[in-house]
C-alpha cells in the first residue's frame, strides 16, 4: 500500500504553525491518503489535503520523506511525506472521514500527534522550515 500527504504549514510573525488533522479513526495526524491509478505522488497529495481539509496547496521542491510500517500481518505501507504551504484560508473537513482540522505551532502539533511516526516527520519538516 502506498499513501501520500504532506505537512502543511503557515509562517506567522516568524512563528510556523502546522496542519494537524482528527481523524474518524481516533488518530490525529497530517492528511494523506492513497495513491490512485495515474497519479504522481504530489498529485495525490494534493488531492487528498483538497479533500480532507478543502485547502490548495503548494508543495515546496526540496522535501520528500518516506515512513514505512505494517498496519496488519503481511501489509507493509509506505508513506510519502512533502511540506507545503496554502493558497486558501477556509478549512472544511471532509465529514467522512475527519472530525476536526486546526493550525497547531510546533509543540502542540507534536504533542498532539499520535503516531511516533508523525512526530518524527514533523520534526524534520520543523528543522528544514529552520534552514532554509
Amino acid at each position: 500500500e502506498k499513501s501520500c500527504g504532506a505537512v502543511i504549514y503557515k509562517n506567522e510573525g516568524g512563528k510556523y504553525s502546522f496542519l494537524i488533522v482528527h481523524m474518524r479513526l481516533g488518530h490525529w495526524s497530517f492528511p494523506k491518503g492513497h495513491v490512485e491509478a495515474g497519479e504522481s505522488e504530489a498529485m495525490t497529495a494534493m488531492r487528498e489535503i483538497k479533500e480532507e481539509t478543502n485547502l490548495d496547496v503548494t508543495l515546496m521542491k526540496g522535501f520528500r520523506k518516506t515512513v514505512e510500517y505494517s498496519p496488519k500481518p503481511n501489509v507493509i505501507k509506505e508513506v510519502v511525506y512533502f511540506i507545503g504551504t496554502p493558497k486558501s484560508e477556509e478549512i472544511k473537513c471532509q465529514e467522512i472521514e475527519v472530525v476536526e482540522a486546526g493550525w497547531y505551532p510546533f509543540d502542540a502539533a507534536k504533542e498532539l500527534l499520535t503516531y511516533q511516526n508523525d512526530r518524527n516527520i514533523l520534526c524534520l519538516a520543523n528543522h528544514y522550515l529552520q534552514i532554509l
